[in-house]
Order: C-alpha cells, then sequence, then structure tokens
C-alpha cells in the first residue's frame, strides 16, 4: 500500500472540496429519525448529492455513481465529513445492501433497484434481527413460502434501523422446516405492501430510530430475492462484510471526533484531570490506526483481494474507539456533559458530545455484537475450538 495521494487524487479531493463548500446546508438539518420532516430533508439532501454525481462515488456510471475506486471513495467522506455535511440517512441502502446487489444482483435487479438508491428516491431499512434471533442471525424464523411466481413472508422484525420513515426493506427469510444457516433468503420487500405492519420503537432519549416489522402473509415477486433460493447466508455474509469492515463506518468519521476531542482537549485542559490527556492522545492514534486499516483493507480489494473474518476485529475496534472517545470527551465536560448544546447555560464546547456518546452506546451491539464477533475471531481466525 503506497499511503502517498497521487495527482489525480489530490485534484478529486479539491473538487470534493469545492463542491461541498458550496452545497453542504449553512445550519444543519432536522434530526433524520425525530420526524418525518428531518427525514424528508435529508432525502432531500441525498438527491442533491446525487445530482452533483456524489451518491456513491464507486458505482457504476450507469446505476447513479462515478465509476470511482475505494481509495477516491475514501477521500470522499474525509472531505464529507470535515465540511460537516448531514448524515446518510440512506446508509442502509448506499453502503450495505447497494455493494450486495452489485456483487449478486441479475442486471434487472441492478437497474431497478440501484439508481433509485443513488437517487434518494428509495431509503431503505435493515430487517435481519428478531425478537428470538439478534445477535445470532442463523436463528431466524420468520418464514419465505414459494407460490408460483411469488414468495408469501411471514413473521416478526425488530430494531430495524429507519423502517419508521423508510420505503424498502431487505430482509432474511427462511424456507418452512428449514433450520440454520439452511434454506435462507435475502428479499426486498416494499414497506407500504399490504401485510406490512411498521411499529416505532423509541429508543431511551425518546426518538423513533428502530422499527418493529409485522408481515401477516406479504406477497412480493419472487425476482425481488437477491441471490440464489437458499443461498441467503452468504449472500447476508457479504453485506455484513461491507458494513464491519468497510463502508458502514468510514475513518474519517472517527478522525474528525478526535480532532473536535483534541480541541476539547485544549480548551478544559487546565481544570481536567491530566490523566485524560492521555485518552485523548489514544483516542487521537486509534483513529488514525483505523484510517491506515481501513486504506489497507481498500488495497486490498482493489487488488483483487476479498472481505474476510478480519473484518470483526474491523467492528471491534470502531465500535470501541466511538465509545472511549466519546467517555473521554464527558470526562472533561464534567457536569456540563448533561447539558444539551441548546440549554441557555451550556458552554459552546458543549456541542453534542453527549448525543454522540448515547449513539456509542450502540456501537458494541448493532453490525453484530462484539461478544459474537470476538468468537468469530476465535475460531475463524485463531482456530480456537468452539
Amino acid at each position: 500500500m503506497d499511503i502517498r495521494y497521487t495527482p489525480e487524487e489530490q485534484a478529486f479531493r479539491a473538487e470534493v472540496r469545492r463542491w461541498m463548500a458550496a452545497h453542504v446546508p449553512a445550519q444543519p438539518l432536522p434530526d433524520f429519525d425525530s420526524t418525518r420532516e428531518g427525514f424528508e430533508a435529508h432525502r432531500q439532501w441525498e438527491r442533491t448529492l446525487h445530482a452533483g454525481g456524489w451518491g456513491m462515488v464507486t458505482w457504476p456510471v450507469e446505476y447513479g455513481g462515478r465509476g470511482l475506486d475505494l481509495i477516491r471513495w475514501l477521500i470522499f467522506e474525509e472531505e464529507y465529513y470535515r465540511a460537516g455535511a448531514p448524515g446518510r440517512v440512506n446508509q442502509n441502502g448506499i453502503f450495505l445492501l447497494g455493494p450486495t446487489l452489485i456483487e449478486y444482483g441479475t442486471p434487472e435487479q441492478k437497474a431497478r433497484f440501484l439508481p433509485a438508491m443513488a437517487a434518494g428516491d428509495h431509503i431503505w431499512a435493515q430487517a435481519w434481527s428478531e425478537p428470538g434471533a439478534g445477535s445470532d442471525l442463523a436463528g431466524v424464523r420468520s418464514t419465505a413460502v414459494r407460490d408460483g411466481d411469488d414468495y408469501v413472508l411471514s413473521g416478526h422484525k425488530i430494531w430495524s434501523s429507519r423502517a419508521v420513515h423508510a420505503d424498502w426493506a431487505f430482509g432474511l427469510f427462511r424456507a418452512p422446516g428449514s433450520e440454520r444457516h439452511k434454506g435462507l433468503s435475502l428479499i426486498l420487500f416494499p414497506l407500504d405492501a399490504a401485510g406490512v405492519t411498521v411499529r416505532p420503537i423509541q429508543r431511551f432519549d425518546g426518538k423513533p430510530v428502530f422499527a418493529e416489522l409485522f408481515l401477516d402473509n406479504v406477497r412480493v415477486p419472487a425476482t425481488n430475492r437477491l441471490g440464489e433460493e437458499g443461498q441467503g447466508w452468504a449472500v447476508c455474509m457479504s453485506t455484513a462484510g461491507f458494513e464491519r469492515g468497510l463502508m458502514l463506518r468510514s475513518p474519517a468519521r472517527f478522525q474528525v471526533a478526535a480532532a473536535k476531542l483534541v480541541d476539547l482537549y485544549r480548551a478544559r485542559a487546565g481544570a481536567a484531570d491530566p490523566a485524560l490527556g492521555a485518552a485523548v492522545a489514544q483516542a487521537w492514534m486509534d483513529a488514525d490506526a483505523y484510517a491506515l486499516s481501513i486504506y489497507a483493507t481498500a488495497s486490498r480489494l482493489m487488488a483483487g483481494g476479498a472481505i474476510g473474518p478480519e473484518t470483526s476485529t474491523n467492528k471491534i475496534f470502531w465500535s470501541e474507539l466511538d465509545l472511549d472517545l466519546h467517555k473521554t470527551a464527558l470526562a472533561l465536560l464534567g457536569a456540563e456533559a448533561e447539558l444539551t448544546a441548546a440549554a441557555p447555560d451550556a458552554s459552546a464546547d458543549v456541542g453534542d458530545w453527549l448525543d454522540g456518546y448515547v449513539f456509542s452506546l450502540a456501537g458494541p451491539v448493532y453490525a453484530g455484537a462484539n461478544e459474537i464477533q470476538r468468537n468469530i475471531i476465535a475460531e475463524r481466525m485463531l482456530g480456537l475450538p468452539r
């Protein structure tokens, strides 16, 4: 891996920076989980990105991308976060389902779903977890029964991110009578289909971040299945690889947060516990280490390699980095950490550290619980017995 940027990559960075300076909203958009208004404002931002050719730069041009390599995607992400651009409301689609569609989808599926995803016309939710199968994805019980040219879906999904306002979901379903990793299929279904009930779930801060989905004989075309029938586990593991090891949490997210943490420490160092300086330095180093690791992964993929079980190490690293970084910020803020940025007596540097901390608490759970990731590392990377 050559970590020096080429002149072409540097020119690309300058192009992204100019566009972001001209288009990023001056004021933050309303939260996309709290209200339909905020959700639609972020959908409009996705359309703005698409109009500029920035919806997903690695996708083929015919599907709404620019056909660029992963290094340029990382450069784009760095400039995106440094510009303070809005969060990606369609991250489940563009970062998870989209790459999986490109790998497993038929030409008809790619033409049908990818351009609408890139344009923000279809916002996607992930419908994998179930009440009895959270971390154990192979334990899902929701079924897909083939009936002619259709599947009939039945079951109960939970913790479906973005599902409160999303348009479509990608879900894992099994053939009746099948068990564990066999008989599973990944099926795409519209959330307004007959028989789908969406029930919001509030996070403890009151935001309806998730939903549970009840599917009562939901009929969808068999052409909505992604990959071969019964091969859903392999398809989902490909999606999970993108989620844990590459695209869901780009390095820029943590590098920008670490830089803000350094600024906070400089402003608060006089009154802070001296030991916190070491924690700040560690967060900075960890953010850069994660960036170098992802650049190495991207370089390997560009050279024809594949994502393997080492994605579990990435997932543990970025989720615990996020949590430690925010814990350090709250320790620097002391009692002020409990104030919101809107509080009249809050200091300017209180910012949104508390919201970030609340979100970081979920990091060791979503995208595969860290306990499960440690089991994967032990069994598949280290060869230890079960």
